[in-house]
């Protein structure tokens, strides 16, 4: 029960943080520029992030409603990654809208259109759900036998192909071989990489001007560092390290505690974004939606 209404307040936050981030930003007119954008499709990823996982996970730890078909554990898997590799595409694109921001900053308008950005938040979602398909297809064929109960508190890919029948180093061999996720969040990792380097030696040698605007880059750079950095530990090592009992911790961080710590790090490092929050008014989005309920409905 402890654990219960933990993960419950966790993602009531979540979602509640996240939602006001779109809110906010579709809201101010000084926050209708792509970086900002960025940052409202990132929170709407976090909320379908953690809403993969959490509530199944809820019900766990309530009802004791232990069991998942094996359709419903291919789907939830298949989301999850598809959202996971959504969101290393999306960090890489922001990560190179502040490259064009301080190293272009002449150029930047008229390259970083919003037109442009939102053409590029669309590539994210659909290139994170094509790239999902090998992998889980894959999974999917995997031959299981015996018990089939998963050490997780979701269907991901270690304790899943942990049931298989097939001999642990051949799955790995083929999973490395087929999978596209794996080599897509290498390279999102280096293209985002590679960004802040240029980042960072053109900061060395600008004015006061752009290192100010190196502060925008502060907290991208820390959500790159939680996601990538407990991703590349779960996933990229080979499955005889895994230790599952341990990996679900770990599993948490990402899936769970990182989109909430997402939008208070924009939140709270910006000051933009903290003078919209003083500014904001919820009676104009509920205007709004009663306005267009039509369409909502």
């Amino acid at each position: 029960m402890l654990l219960f209404l933990i993960f419950l307040l966790v993602y009531i936050l979540t979602f509640i943080t996240n939602v006001l981030i779109i809110m906010i930003v579709s809201q101010a007119s000084n926050l209708h520029s792509p970086m900002y954008i960025f940052i409202a499709s990132l929170s709407m990823l976090e909320i379908l992030y953690v809403s993969v996982t959490t509530p199944h996970m809820l019900s766990i730890l309530l009802v004791k409603l232990k069991t998942i078909s094996f359709e419903g554990c291919m789907t939830q898997l298949y989301v999850f990654f598809s959202l996971g590799c959504s969101e290393c595409f999306l960090l890489t694109m922001m990560a190179g809208d502040r490259y064009l921001a301080i190293c272009y900053p002449l150029r930047y308008s008229s390259i970083m259109t919003t037109r442009m950005c939102l053409q590029l938040i669309i590539i994210c979602y659909v290139s994170g759900f094509l790239a999902s398909i090998v992998t889980v297809t894959f999974v999917a064929q995997l031959p299981f036998c015996g018990s089939n109960q998963i050490n997780h508190f979701f269907c991901d890919y270690p304790p899943v192909v942990k049931l298989s029948c097939i001999k642990t180093n051949a799955a790995e061999i083929i999973f490395l071989s087929l999978s596209a996720c794996l080599s897509l969040v290498l390279t999102c990792f280096i293209l985002t990489m590679a960004s802040y380097i240029c980042i960072i030696f053109t900061i060395l040698n600008s004015r006061r001007g752009q290192r100010k605007a190196f502060s925008t880059c502060l907290s991208h750079l820390s959500v790159v560092s939680m996601f990538y950095g407990t991703v590349i530990f779960m996933y990229i090592r080979p499955s005889s390290k895994y230790d599952l009992n341990n990996d679900k911790v770990v599993s948490v961080v990402y899936s769970v505690v990182t989109p909430l710590l997402n939008p208070l790090i924009y939140s709270l490092r910006n000051k933009e974004f903290q003078k919209a929050v003083q500014h904001f008014d919820l009676r104009n989005i509920v205007i709004f939606f009663f306005k267009n309920r039509k369409i909502f409905m």
